[in-house]
């Protein structure tokens, strides 16, 4: 059986850098001085409060986070920061949450929401197939936040700008975060599920800012409770040691390639060489409106849909993995994370070109005419 290593462009759990799955593997056989696995380690030890420390530290540096916001580490993804949200600041109030319908995370963040509390559409890009993030939003004075996702892994938008508002902003950036630059202070709480672009599944961060938890005045189950494990320093129970771990070797592997603002321009040369492809080749489009297109997860088809089957093959013979639409959308998907090196994307690209040359013959191309 073949070991070769993959492309992988799937779109989650993400691709890690070889030299910390090697760190993480290492740790899993004995770790450090502590003559055992990472995970056997108490979560109590003092080795491993200082992984935790550092985490923190590390996610405070890269996204220059402030002091008044606090740094959580959570387990249950981000499907379940659905329901946290809405029960930690929608729950037992008289105000109503507003949501940007821009995708299927969206979506599902809002119905989960509207089973705790008043919770409604403040724009939606549902009409268009979810190709584009809406630009004009309903958001009254009085609403107790507005939710959005910044990034739509699916259907391959991305909020390059957010609206000035007054009220609450909570934001679910899942698969984007780390991967720009953003201005944390825009925000009074962001949650990540962490195998989009941080480490592996079984992680969520969670960055929110201490006057919002503060603001949380009726009684809320202890696991849910966002000011539970502040005040546990994310140890209320047994956290996921070893995804932790392993966030943190990512992160640091981040700051040595010179932190969020250098991987941010790597991101972008990418994208832009993966969208010229599909704008110059003639099999292919793009799914998302040119201005919204994401960064970290492009969308594209085939115009002739009969064809796509024969391209996923070709590519999967090629090496490359992960690819496939998801079911709703179909076409193709390619997640460009962090640890995605610009080779394994140029790698793509000539396997696009490759396929067209052979697709393209003179007699296929006199036949589509």
């Amino acid at each position: 059986m073949s070991t070769q290593k993959k492309h992988n462009f799937g779109a989650g759990p993400c691709i890690l850098p070889g030299t910390v799955l090697a760190q993480a593997s290492d740790a899993v056989k004995c770790w450090g001085e502590a003559g055992l696995s990472i995970l056997e380690i108490s979560h109590r030890s003092p080795e491993f409060e200082k992984v935790i420390r550092q985490a923190e530290e590390l996610v405070r540096e890269l996204l220059q986070v402030p002091e008044t916001y606090s740094v959580l580490f959570l387990q249950g993804g981000a499907s379940m920061q659905f329901c946290m949200v809405a029960m930690n600041f929608l729950q037992g109030t008289d105000k109503e949450a507003f949501y940007l319908d821009a995708g299927y995370f969206g979506s599902k963040a809002l119905n989960e929401a509207k089973i705790l509390g008043k919770a409604r559409i403040a724009a939606s890009s549902k009409d268009g197939n979810y190709k584009s993030i809406p630009s004009d939003f309903l958001i009254p004075d009085d609403a107790a936040y507005f939710h959005c996702t910044s990034n739509n892994t699916i259907e391959g938008t991305e909020m390059f700008s957010f609206p000035e508002t007054g009220v609450p902003i909570v934001c679910d950036m899942s698969s984007d975060i780390f991967s720009r630059e953003i201005d944390i202070s825009k925000f009074d709480l962001i949650y990540a599920g962490a195998q989009k672009n941080m480490g592996p599944a079984g992680l969520t961060l969670v960055i929110a800012k201490n006057e919002f938890l503060n603001s949380i005045d009726h009684p809320v189950p202890s696991m849910l409770d966002y000011r539970v494990y502040r005040d546990n320093n994310s140890m209320y129970n047994t956290p996921p040691v070893f995804a932790i771990y392993t966030a943190m070797l990512n992160l640091q592997w981040l700051k040595d390639q010179g932190g969020v603002k250098k991987i941010e321009e790597k991101n972008r040369a990418k994208a832009e060489l993966l969208y010229n492809e599909i704008d110059r080749n003639t099999l292919f489009y793009g799914l998302a409106e040119p201005r919204d297109r994401s960064i970290m997860n492009v969308t594209f088809k085939m115009y002739d849909t009969n064809g796509e089957a024969e391209f996923l093959e070709f590519v999967t013979n090629a090496g490359l993995v992960g690819i496939k639409g998801y079911r709703t959308v179909g076409g193709f998907r390619v997640s460009l994370y962090n640890a995605m090196p610009i080779s394994s994307v140029s790698y793509l690209v000539d396997c696009m070109k490759v396929y067209a040359e052979k697709v393209l013959t003179p007699s296929a191309i006199k036949a589509t005419y």
